[in-house]
C-alpha cells in the first residue's frame, strides 16, 4: 500500500540516520573566531508514509488539543510508522516501527499475565486505543515506556538478541508488510528511541494514540467525528 520510491527514498534517509554515528566535536580553537554567520536552518527530515487515518487523527489531536499539554506519539499501524510530537503539537519525529505480528485492534483476554512462550500469535497483537504511557520497569529491569502495562504493551528501543527475526533489516525495509514481529510491543530505533523519544516522554509521560488495523477510526476514537466542527470553529 506505501511501497515504491516515495517510501524507499523515506527508508534510505532513515538508514543513513540510524547507522552513522553523530560527528565527534572539534577540538577547541586557540584563535579568535572569524564574525559569526547566521546558522543555516536544519534540513526537513523526510516525510514518512501517512495513512488518511493518521492525517485525520493528527488534526484533530491538535485541534481538540486531547494532548492535555503532554507529549504525545500517534502509531499509524497501518503505514508502520509513529510520528512524535512535543506538548505544543509540533512534530519532533517520524520513524519506522515494529509491531504485533497478529493483525487486530484487542487484546486478548489475560495476555498480559502469560508467558511469551504460552502467547500465540493470533494474540500477538497491538491494541488499538487512547494511552496514558509512563516509563516503568520490565523484565530483567530493563526500563520501558509502558503504553498498555495491563496487557504488557511497552515501547521501547528494537530488540536484537534473536538475529534470525531481523528486526533491525525490518526497520529499514522500504514496505510495512515486514514490520510485524513482536508480541505486541512497539519497536522503535535506538537512537530514536534514546534521542528523542526518551527526553521527551521521561519526565511526565505522555499520551500514545495507537491507531486501528480493522477497526474504522471513529469506532475507535468517536471524536475524531468532530473535527470539521472544531476545524470550522478555529478558522
Amino acid at each position: 500500500m506505501f511501497a515504491g520510491p516515495f517510501r524507499i527514498a523515506c527508508h534510505a534517509a532513515f538508514a543513513l540516520a540510524l547507522l552513522v554515528p553523530p560527528a565527534a566535536s572539534a577540538a577547541p580553537r586557540t584563535r579568535k573566531p572569524a564574525a559569526r554567520i547566521a546558522d543555516a536552518p536544519p534540513p526537513v527530515p523526510p516525510m514518512m508514509p501517512r495513512s488518511e487515518a493518521a492525517s485525520r487523527m493528527i488534526a484533530w489531536i491538535a485541534a481538540a488539543q486531547d494532548n492535555a499539554g503532554l507529549p504525545y506519539a500517534v502509531v499509524d499501524k497501518q503505514a508502520a510508522t509513529l510520528f512524535l510530537f512535543d506538548a505544543t503539537g509540533a512534530l519532533r519525529g517520524e520513524v519506522p516501527i515494529l509491531l504485533g505480528v497478529g493483525v487486530g485492534d484487542d487484546s486478548s483476554p489475560g495476555v498480559g499475565a502469560k508467558d511469551l512462550s504460552e502467547i500465540g500469535p493470533a494474540e500477538r497483537t497491538t491494541p488499538a486505543g487512547r494511552f496514558v504511557a509512563k516509563f516503568g520497569r520490565a523484565f530483567g529491569r530493563q526500563r520501558v515506556l509502558w503504553v498498555d502495562y495491563a496487557n504488557s504493551v511497552a515501547l521501547h528501543a528494537v530488540i536484537t538478541t534473536h538475529p534470525k527475526e531481523r528486526r533491525v533489516a525490518r526497520l529499514l525495509s522500504p514496505s510495512p508488510d515486514d514490520n510485524r514481529i513482536t508480541f505486541g510491543c512497539i519497536n522503535v530505533a535506538t537512537r530514536f528511541y534514546a534521542g528523542t523519544l526518551s527526553p521527551l516522554f521521561r519526565r511526565k509521560g505522555g499520551i500514545v494514540y495507537v491507531l486501528p488495523d480493522t477497526r474504522p477510526l471513529d469506532d475507535v476514537f468517536p471524536r475524531v467525528r468532530l473535527l470539521p466542527y472544531l476545524a470550522a470553529a478555529s478558522g
